[in-house]
């Protein structure tokens, strides 16, 4: 894979690494080579591919263009393929499975922007130059021709090989322009800084901060993706705060920003913001080593504490209070990640966190009861393991003794929530009559009193723990009694 140009030594080294990725691919770029040669066309490995083959980190996602129409592809790919999608066949793109990738065919891209629509005018190109740059980055506007023999020439007309050697962001027109046309590139410049750990070039950061409000045309659904990305990445503060310094975030997220507030020199507390920061950075250090980021995670740390600017109170001793932050906190996570068109379950997960998040600094020194700590068990449910590690990430404290202890009053809670699950189905807490039980026993058909019924019986299980079925009996007639009079 050749360089046209007279690659200095640390180019060698990145191209060095990038035919180490192409040869894992070798068979699969030398068949797809072929196969578009013998049909006579022109097939280019480009983009984010070309990319991360230089930083050495391709994975199995490999993305190409060219000259050939869709449908030109579809005919001679259909045999070759172990799987073939056309979901995104009206933009000129194809995906093809094949031994364990999956590739990304896009016919050379030409498209024109109104500036005002969230969608783009799909016009097809016919080389490879104009496909480059329209693209969103430069470190993003490279190629490497795919021959019959696999990786070719590289192409790199818009100096990308030096942007990713300087690791600086930049726009291949003016970046006005590229933002212009589609407005999500300004947030995907804080996603590659959270996952390439590249800085912004001085222009695209002041265009960041004059077009921010135009993010305001695209898609919830988009947004979202473009965040989770962040949020996964090896360094979601830094995109986090490139997002809250140019504005960007007080159009998608702006509960975030939301949290630098003002601190006087009478009123003193910690910088909310800088805090939630610190909490995310290190509820990630406690992920499982060798697992998938946590994305749930990760969200309920950067929002734990949205609550507290609304709850703020100036308390007469000088302090400041934030009551029920947590709760306050949980619906605007809630209400923001709806607006952001997220799952039901991941909008409940992150949510119920948040509201969970301040439940252990009742603990004390080791007072709860073991009704307190089946409830705090029972309410996290399958959350808990992540309750555990956010709860452990919250502690910021710069005073150590003050952090020992909190982290030692959670490591006897923990302890005190195995011994409980020793004895106890800690994990499934349930009245210790079912439905049809309460029924037989009080002669009542299904219906409300069922329900309030065995409500009564689960608030009797978390405070007392197992009872026998004669206690149960006796408990349930005794309630019953009383609910009838």
């Amino acid at each position: 894979m050749p360089d046209p140009r007279q690659p200095s030594p640390s180019d060698v080294e990145l191209l060095a690494a990038a035919q180490v990725s192409l040869n894992r691919h070798a068979r699969v770029l030398a068949g797809l080579g072929r196969l578009f040669a013998d049909h006579g066309h022109q097939l280019y490995l480009v983009g984010g591919s070309v990319r991360d083959a230089l930083l050495g980190r391709l994975g199995t996602d490999l993305d190409f263009t060219t000259d050939a129409r869709p449908e030109q592809m579809q005919a001679f790919l259909r045999d070759w393929a172990d799987a073939l999608w056309d979901t995104g066949i009206e933009f000129g793109t194809l995906g093809v499975g094949k031994d364990g990738d999956r590739l990304e065919l896009t016919t050379f891209r030409a498209d024109s922007y109104d500036q005002q629509s969230r969608h783009p005018e799909v016009r097809f190109g016919d080389n490879l130059a104009d496909d480059l740059v329209r693209r969103d980055f430069t470190v993003n506007a490279m190629a490497v021709q795919i021959t019959a023999q696999g990786p070719g020439e590289f192409f790199d007309p818009l100096n990308g090989l030096s942007a990713l050697r300087a690791g600086v962001l930049d726009t291949p027109a003016e970046p006005e322009v590229s933002f212009g046309d589609d407005p999500l590139r300004m947030l995907r410049a804080a996603r590659f800084v959270s996952q390439l750990g590249f800085a912004v070039a001085p222009r695209v950061r002041r265009a960041l901060g004059d077009m921010a409000p135009q993010l305001g045309r695209i898609s919830a659904e988009r947004v979202a993706a473009e965040l989770d990305k962040l949020l996964l990445g090896r360094d979601p503060v830094a995109g986090i705060d490139l997002m809250v310094e140019t504005g960007l975030g007080e159009v998608v997220l702006p509960e975030v920003g939301g949290m630098r507030m003002a601190i006087d020199e009478h009123h003193q507390h910690k910088d909310v913001y800088q805090h939630s920061l610190t909490v995310l950075r290190q509820a990630m250090e406690l992920e499982e080593p060798g697992s998938p980021p946590d994305l749930v995670l990760r969200w309920a740390a950067l929002l734990h504490d949205i609550g507290k600017p609304a709850t703020r109170r100036h308390e007469p001793d000088g302090g400041v209070s934030f009551h029920h932050h947590e709760v306050v906190g949980a619906k605007m996570a809630r209400k923001r990640m709806r607006a952001l068109k997220y799952s039901k379950q991941m909008v409940d997960d992150v949510s119920q966190l948040v509201y969970l998040h301040l439940r252990f600094h009742g603990y004390g020194d080791g007072r709860w009861t073991d009704s307190a700590v089946r409830r705090y068990v029972t309410d996290a449910g399958p959350l808990l393991g992540r309750l555990h590690k956010l709860v452990r990430a919250d502690c910021t404290t710069r005073n150590k003794r003050r952090a020992a202890r909190l982290q030692a009053n959670y490591d006897d809670l923990e302890r005190r929530i195995e011994e409980l699950a020793a004895r106890e189905d800690l994990a499934r807490v349930r009245p210790d009559l079912d439905g049809n039980e309460i029924m037989e026993i009080l002669g009542i058909p299904a219906g409300p009193q069922v329900g309030r019924a065995w409500n009564h019986l689960k608030e009797l299980r978390l405070d007392r723990g197992p009872l026998s079925r004669e206690e149960a009996v006796d408990e349930l007639l005794a309630w019953w009694n009383r609910e009838r009079s």
